[in-house]
């Protein structure tokens, strides 16, 4: 393969410690998690430093050479996969902690550090750092921003948006733009942080951010509940976030199809209540007091089962046994091992219209696919579940005729299609049923204010 004028000029300026050429790839991932077909890229920048993006980014506008920032390969969307002709900007050695300021509660980290890198280092320092996902351990806190992470405590703590102080970022034609303040009211203009979070490397690259610590909670309560119906799951949830002093920090909502898959496919698994129930909560709250937080905890659970919200309930004793049940919520990390084939969707809705969008997307597949396996969970309290389908002899990529009844049921309910995992490629042909044609144009008109030659990740999102 002829190397292009761009990837000489990028290995001539930059080294060939930061220009790898394919035949240096070795076995090396270049593809995300989505199992969607990638691009062999013309050449792997790994710079170190915001200032080498800086020059890389200057030569690739010179040359009109496109360019994919990847992080950990996590995504589920196909957006740090190449469509073709791209050189890809990994950002793996920019993953230090350069800073945590105690006193604003504050840590500075570059884009390439590991999300769990990022949690340690905060419990270390007395701190807490709220985003959790299923892949903390390989995702990274650029791919984290790139598309907006949610996971398991977005009801007390938010969005990734809602960790973030400052951001540092390189536009496409190499200038660095952005700050990294520390300061919690700033409304000096466009807010360009808002702007690149959840863009999906498509505006900017971000090398650098300041992330926003909370304070470390002392007392953690987690039970598993089982429900009688949905009414009695959105019921628990407005008491627990009224009757609960410290709140709640997650609510993580599964249907007994999904339970009764998980548990009857994953030996490790063990089920925490004796009977079967239609629904499962896993409730945790995060407090201060240690002993009056786990006493008004169990105040309220009996309180509940009284009144017939809950039908039983299992308090953990221990930190095992309070990952015991989080073993359960975080099992879709083994659906390779039983269910390889499956299509998965990750769709919001209003909190009060979860339960029927849910019940109607489920009578739709079994009205097509009586056979299907249809696993349903998410996190109730930020509207956001997931929906995992197998259908029986159908081909991991032969999801197309799955996708429209899912996501005609998102757009009937005024829904989204992207809660938390972006858009991508996977989801770009349906965005127009969760934006309008006005949204889709003027997302057109920032990207070419920002991007003018279309060179950063291209093909993704519109």
């Amino acid at each position: 393969m002829a190397v292009s004028e761009g990837v000489i000029a990028l290995r001539e300026a930059l080294g060939a410690q930061v220009v790898m050429l394919p035949e240096e790839f070795g076995d090396r991932r270049v593809e995300d998690w989505s199992g969607l077909p990638g691009a062999v890229p013309l050449a792997i920048l790994r710079p170190r430093d915001t200032n080498e993006v800086a020059a890389a980014l200057a030569i690739c506008a010179r040359h009109t050479q496109p360019v994919v920032t990847q992080g950990g390969l996590t995504g589920l969307v196909g957006g740090a996969n190449l469509c073709g002709g791209e050189v890809a900007l990994s950002l793996e050695r920019m993953n230090r902690i350069v800073e945590i300021d105690a006193v604003s509660g504050t840590m500075t980290v570059e884009a390439g550090t590991p999300l769990q890198v990022v949690q340690d280092a905060a419990s270390a320092a007395g701190f807490y750092f709220p985003l959790d996902l299923g892949a903390r351990g390989s995702c990274t806190i650029g791919g984290n921003l790139a598309t907006n992470a949610g996971g398991n405590r977005v009801i007390k703590y938010g969005m990734m948006r809602d960790q973030v102080l400052g951001v540092e970022a390189v536009s496409a034609n190499g200038a660095i733009v952005g700050g990294l303040n520390k300061m919690i009211k700033n409304n000096s203009g466009y807010d360009l942080r808002h702007l690149l979070i959840g863009s999906e490397g498509t505006l900017a690259v971000i090398t650098r951010v300041v992330l926003r610590l909370r304070p470390k909670p002392t007392a953690t309560a987690t039970a598993w509940c089982g429900l009688p119906g949905f009414d009695a799951v959105t019921t628990l949830l407005t008491r627990a976030q009224a009757g609960l002093a410290p709140g709640v920090s997650a609510f993580e909502v599964m249907w007994a199809g999904y339970y009764d898959a998980v548990l009857g496919n994953l030996a490790n698994l063990r089920a925490p209540l004796g009977e079967p129930h239609p629904f499962y909560v896993l409730l945790e709250s995060v407090g201060t007091d240690p002993v009056r937080h786990s006493e008004a905890f169990e105040e309220f659970l009996g309180r509940m089962l009284e009144e017939g919200v809950v039908s039983d309930a299992a308090i953990a004793s221990s930190d095992a046994h309070a990952q015991a049940f989080w073993a359960i919520r975080d099992a879709p990390g083994e659906y390779q091992r039983f269910i390889p084939n499956h299509a998965a969707y990750d769709v919001s809705f209003s909190i009060a219209q979860v339960g029927e969008a849910a019940a109607q997307c489920e009578a739709r597949l079994r009205e097509r696919w009586p056979e299907a396996a249809i696993l349903v969970y998410g996190h109730l309290g930020d509207g956001n579940i997931h929906i995992v389908v197998d259908v029986p002899g159908l081909g991991k990529h032969d999801h197309d005729e799955i996708d429209r009844v899912v996501y005609d049921v998102t757009r009937d309910f005024g829904g989204s299609i992207s809660a938390e995992h972006g858009i991508g490629v996977k989801k770009k042909a349906y965005l127009n049923l969760s934006r309008s044609e006005t949204d889709i144009e003027s997302m057109r008109a920032i990207k070419q204010a920002l991007d003018p030659l279309g060179i950063l990740n291209p093909g993704k999102v519109f």
